[in-house]
């Protein structure tokens, strides 16, 4: 993991968690699924004026009231506490009641007028006869609050039926004007400016507006008793507004790696005109090349600090102005410049940012990295001043000569054949190039790029990851990966999986060609996709013959 001390922001401990219950109410409408939104007060200290789900804070009197409800045999001691907090919550607020008489039977409305909503809810649970519906109350989801907010909770969202002949009254105190809405509608009634919502309740109605039914949404909660999903988000700004990120975001990992304690400071703009810095020894400048194959861009990387001058990796497409914004935040002090591989949007501005340092007054940078085989591209041809080897490190020292970042070289042939990536061992971190990109697969494309060493090459950096500790991924499109080894891992599977409906395209079409297969292998894919996918179908169709074939 990175150094504290290459760390850009003082160090911020979050605001401890209170632990709470929420409770979504469902019902369903004429026109499909509805859930119970109810605004919070004006003067509430979190979320105020925001339309939520009933719910509250877990108290004391919660956990011992475990012998006034029904629970499954799933549910443990803390789950059971939960969905009674969350029946209690719901009560209070909305005057809603999960519970039922010893026959059984629901309550009605007049059992819950006759009950204090301010006053002891066991008890009066207990005086009446009431067994509370635990066992009615499912696990939906796990929303832990972002790390740079005050006041935060741990809560689990849950989902029940709402009791037919009940209507919601707020307690016009902590909550008010409940209302039935679909899902859709309160999103859009949201984007329309008309209901406030906060991001837990955004991404909880847009799961749940892909659900049919009350019963589909409770299937699918009864077949765990773990959450849905859980999420603690993390917030950065996007076109000068905050925006909230969850764990599977492409976003969250680099909010991890510049802010990790949560602070509110980091920009996810893709930024050309100058550099984004990550870690104080770690900056990128992403060129102004987005398309259909860069995505935002290339990003091109400095590695080093102003004692220690610093690496460039990737400098891109040969464009002047992004090679001295480069050069620029590098203040004119640049070692080494190393190119991951030769395709056209990594390599080709080496040269002109070794002359720019070189006319400065700087001894020049070597341009190091593998030569292009015989087999490249033909707008691919690269020829390094230097060779770099396998295992080689490349050290930035101090003034004492001590090394400060040291990088580390691996081979990983597969997207090209002199395909490297660099480990920075002292903060973990590893700059992957092609070889693992974020929002993407990397296009395997023979006679240059190969399966099995790409497939092969994923092993060996899931091996350096659990070696040297490696948190993170710094591709060369797109924003930095978090749980590096999951990334990877992910990455692998993914490939597998796709090799596999490759295989079954040949069973199911033997006579075919690529053309044909790409319709059933890539069938969830749009079909502009289909000539790029075709490159990769050709490094799975190759492999799976050196396999043996599409039977084995």
């Amino acid at each position: 993991m990175p150094r504290p001390t290459q760390l850009l922001h003082p160090s911020h401990t979050p605001a401890p968690t209170r632990a709470a219950a929420t409770l979504l109410l469902l019902r369903d409408g004429a026109e499909g699924l509805e859930v119970l939104l109810t605004r919070r007060s004006a003067q509430a200290r979190f979320a105020p004026g925001a339309y939520v789900f009933p719910g509250g804070g877990l108290d004391a009197a919660d956990a011992q009231s475990h012998g006034l409800a029904s629970r499954r045999p799933q549910q443990d001691d803390l789950q059971l506490t939960h969905a009674i907090a969350a029946i209690r919550e719901s009560f209070e607020e909305l005057g809603v009641l999960l519970a039922l008489h010893a026959d059984d039977r629901w309550v009605e409305q007049q059992d819950i007028d006759a009950l204090d909503r301010q006053g002891d809810f066991a008890a009066q649970c207990a005086a009446r006869g009431l067994t509370l519906a635990a066992d009615r109350v499912y696990w939906l989801a796990h929303w832990i609050t972002d790390r740079d907010l005050p006041i935060r909770f741990d809560v689990p969202f849950m989902v029940a039926r709402m009791p037919d002949g009940q209507q919601p009254v707020a307690d016009e105190s902590e909550q008010f004007e409940p209302v039935w809405l679909r899902p859709q509608d309160a999103l859009a009634r949201h984007a329309a400016g008309e209901l406030h919502l906060i991001h837990p309740t955004i991404r909880t109605l847009e799961w749940l507006g892909a659900q049919a039914s009350v019963d589909a949404v409770l299937a699918l909660s009864a077949t765990t008793e773990q959450p849905l999903w859980t999420s603690c988000p993390r917030g950065g700004w996007l076109g000068g507004r905050k925006v909230s990120v969850m764990e599977h975001e492409p976003a969250y990992g680099e909010l991890e790696l510049s802010c990790p304690d949560g602070q509110l400071l980091h920009r996810l703009d893709w930024q050309s005109e100058q550099a984004v810095g990550l870690l104080r020894n770690v900056q990128r400048l992403t060129a102004a090349n987005p398309g259909f194959m860069t995505g935002p861009g290339t990003n091109s990387y400095l590695v080093g600090d102003p004692a220690t001058g610093h690496v460039a990796i990737d400098p891109g497409p040969d464009e002047p102005e992004h090679i001295e914004r480069l050069w620029r935040a590098a203040g004119g002090d640049i070692r080494a410049i190393v190119c991951t591989h030769s395709h056209p949007d990594h390599s080709p501005g080496a040269a002109r940012l070794q002359t720019l340092v070189e006319q400065t007054g700087r001894p020049q940078p070597p341009i190091l990295g593998l030569a292009s085989g015989p087999h490249s591209r033909h707008d691919s041809h690269f020829t390094p001043e230097r060779e770099l080897a396998d295992g080689e490190q490349l050290r930035l020292c101090g003034p004492a000569g001590e090394a400060r970042h040291t990088l580390r070289v691996l081979h990983t042939p597969g997207h090209a054949a002199n395909h490297v990536c660099l480990l920075l061992e002292e903060d973990g971190l590893l700059f992957s190039g092609d070889h693992v990109l974020n929002g993407s697969t990397t296009v395997v494309a023979p006679p240059d790029g190969n399966m099995n060493d790409y497939l092969d090459s994923l092993d060996r950096l899931l091996a350096v990851c659990a070696e040297w500790q490696v948190g993170f991924i710094l591709p060369a499109h797109g924003h930095v990966l978090g749980n590096a080894a999951q990334a990877i891992e992910r990455l692998k599977a993914h490939r597998l999986a796709r090799e596999a409906k490759v295989a079954a395209a040949m069973r199911a079409l033997p006579d075919g060609q690529l053309d044909d297969w790409v319709r059933l292998a890539y069938d969830d894919a749009p079909e502009r996709l289909w000539p790029v996918a075709k490159l990769s179908l050709q490094a799975h169709v190759q492999r799976i013959e050196s396999l043996g074939g599409f039977n084995v």
